[in-house]
C-alpha cells in the first residue's frame, strides 16, 4: 500500500517523550498519517542509541531523562512553540502518565500513552505493599482526576495493543457473538448498553489472548533478558501482582488472592508475581497452551466497563485477565530471572526486524461462557507482512504503534472529550485506522474449555460444574 491517508492536521508541536521500540516505530507513521509542522516535532530520552533516526529526519533530539523535578521546566517550551494546538505522545518508562497528563491539559495540549506508568522507583519500591504497586492502584489515580476535572483536552490514557486496541476487539467479538447467536439486539450507544449485551449475551470471561511465535536467528545467550518489545516494560509489570478482573460468576478464590478496599471493585490480585502465574488459555494457531497471567490496565478497565451495577457485588461483571505466551526467548528470559530469585539478567536486547527469522504475533481477546463456548477474535500479524508495511519494528511493536496511530487520529476527531480509556472511545473508527496494519484480522469459534483431558495422569482439584471458573484456569 503506497496511497496511504492523511487523518490530520496537527497545528502544534508534536513531543514524543520516549525513544525506544515502541517510539520508534510510531514515528513513521506520524510522518505518514498526518501533516505537521517539522521543524516543531523533537523527541526525548535519555538513552540516544537510536538518535541517527531523528537526526536524519531533521527533528530535534533532546537526550535528557523526563523526571518529577524537571518536567515542567523541560516540556513547556517544547509543548507550546509556536502556537497551534500541540500533541505529546508519552511512550517512556519511568514517567508519571498521570502528572504528564495533568500538566498537558492545563497547557490545551493533546495526550496520549499507552500504560499508566509511575515515576522511577514505584515497581520495586518495598516499602509499598502489593495492593499499593498494582496497576488497579495506577488505574484509580487517572479515574480520580477524570471525576475531578472532567472534560476539557482530550488524554488518551492505555492506548496500545493491549491495553488499548483488545478493548476494540471484545466489542467487535460482542457483536459477532451476538449475531451468530441469534441474540436480537441494536449495537449499544453507551457504556451501560454494552454491559447489558455481554450479559444478555452470556460471555462469563474475557482472555486477552496472546501467543507470540517470532524466532531469533541467533539462540538466546546466558544473563540476556531477551524480549519482542520493551524489556523494562515487561520486567515491571511482570514483578507486579498478577492481577485480574473479577467476575460475578466465579465461586472460588485462591488463597493468596486480595480484594482491595477502595475504588471502582472491579478486580482482584494474588498475593505473586504476575509472570510467575500461568493460566490455561487458547489461541487459533497453538490450540491449547499456557500463558502467564500479567498484569494489564485491561484486565481491570474491560471487566469494569462491561459491570451491571457497581461495588463488590454486581449484578454482572465478566472476568478478565491477561494470558499471554510471549516469544520463546522472552520465555527463557523469566524462567532464568525468576530462578535468580526475580533478579534480572545484566543485560537488555529487543528483537529487531533483522533478526527475526519468521514469526507472529497472534493477539486476541477469547471471549467464553457462552452459547457457542468461545470466541477468539484478534490480529495475526507476521514479522514478514510487518516488514512490508513499516520500518524499524517487528509484529508486536507494530501492533503498538499502530494503535497509538489510531488513538491520535481519535484525539483530532475528539478533541475536548477529557480523559479517555481505549473502552470509551468509538471502536469501529479506531479499527477502520488500525486494520491496515494487522495483517489478517479473524474470528475463531472453538470448543477448548480448561477442562479438555483433565484429570489427565493425576488427580486434580476442579471444578467440573463449570468449565469455566477461574480455578480451573489457574495452574496451581
Amino acid at each position: 500500500m503506497t496511497d496511504w491517508p492523511v487523518y490530520h492536521t496537527i497545528t502544534g508541536p508534536i513531543v514524543m517523550i520516549g525513544f525506544g521500540s515502541i517510539g520508534k516505530g510510531t514515528l513513521p507513521l506520524i510522518e505518514r498519517h498526518f501533516s505537521f509542522d517539522k521543524s516543531r516535532l523533537t523527541v526525548i530520552d535519555p538513552f540516544d542509541g537510536d538518535r541517527k533516526l531523528v537526526d536524519e529526519r531533521g527533528y530535534r533530539f533532546v537526550h535528557q531523562p523526563v523526571t518529577r523535578e524537571n518536567y515542567r521546566e523541560l516540556l513547556t517550551p517544547f509543548l507550546t512553540e509556536g502556537g497551534g494546538q500541540g500533541f505529546c505522545v508519552n511512550l517512556s518508562v519511568d514517567t508519571s502518565s498521570l502528572d504528564l497528563m495533568k500538566f498537558c491539559r492545563e497547557l490545551g495540549v493533546l495526550y496520549i500513552d499507552t500504560v499508566v506508568e509511575p515515576w522511577f522507583g514505584f515497581y520495586f519500591d518495598k516499602n509499598a505493599g502489593a495492593a499499593a504497586r498494582s496497576n488497579y492502584a495506577l488505574r484509580e489515580t487517572v479515574r480520580a482526576e477524570k471525576a475531578r476535572s472532567p472534560g476539557g483536552t482530550t488524554a488518551v490514557s492505555c492506548c496500545g495493543a493491549n491495553p488499548g486496541m483488545v478493548s476494540w476487539f471484545v466489542k467487535q467479538a460482542l457483536v459477532d457473538i451476538a449475531r451468530d447467536t441469534g441474540h436480537a439486539f441494536e449495537e449499544p450507544k453507551d457504556r451501560a448498553g454494552w454491559a447489558d449485551l455481554m450479559r444478555g449475551v452470556g460471555v462469563k470471561g474475557i482472555h486477552i489472548a496472546e501467543r507470540d511465535t517470532q524466532r531469533s536467528k541467533n539462540p538466546k545467550p546466558a544473563d540476556v533478558f531477551v524480549n519482542t518489545w520493551s524489556v523494562e516494560g515487561f520486567v515491571s509489570e511482570g514483578l507486579q501482582p498478577a492481577e485480574l478482573g473479577w467476575g460475578t460468576h466465579e465461586t472460588w478464590m485462591p488463597s493468596n488472592g486480595r480484594r482491595h478496599e477502595t475504588g471502582c471493585q472491579a478486580a482482584i490480585y494474588l498475593m505473586q508475581p504476575g509472570a510467575n502465574t500461568r493460566v490455561r488459555s487458547w489461541c487459533p494457531t497453538p490450540g491449547a497452551q499456557y500463558g502467564f497471567l500479567v498484569t494489564h490496565n485491561e484486565s481491570i478497565s474491560i471487566a469494569d466497563y462491561f459491570t451491571v451495577g457497581e461495588g463488590r457485588n454486581p449484578k454482572y461483571r465478566p472476568t478478565c485477565h491477561y494470558a499471554y505466551h510471549p516469544s520463546n526467548d522472552a520465555v527463557l528470559s523469566l524462567h532464568e530471572m525468576f530462578g535468580a530469585a526475580g533478579v534480572k539478567q545484566a543485560a537488555n536486547h529487543i528483537l529487531d526486524e533483522h533478526e527475526i527469522v519468521d514469526g507472529i504475533d497472534e493477539l486476541g481477546v477469547l471471549l467464553y461462557g457462552h452459547a457457542k463456548n468461545a470466541y477468539w477474535y484478534g490480529s495475526q500479524l507476521s514479522i514478514e507482512e510487518t516488514r512490508m508495511l513499516a520500518p524499524y519494528q517487528n509484529a508486536t511493536g507494530l501492533q503498538v504503534s499502530s494503535a497509538v496511530l489510531a488513538g491520535m487520529v481519535w484525539a483530532l476527531d475528539n478533541p475536548e472529550a477529557g480523559i479517555v480509556e481505549a473502552d470509551e472511545m468509538d471502536y469501529r473508527r479506531c479499527l477502520q485506522v488500525q486494520r491496515p496494519y494487522l495483517g489478517p484480522v479473524v474470528g475463531v469459534y472453538t470448543d477448548w474449555t480448561p477442562l479438555v483431558g483433565r484429570p489427565g495422569l493425576f488427580p486434580e482439584d476442579i471444578d467440573e460444574g463449570d468449565p469455566w471458573l477461574f480455578k480451573n484456569i489457574l495452574v496451581k
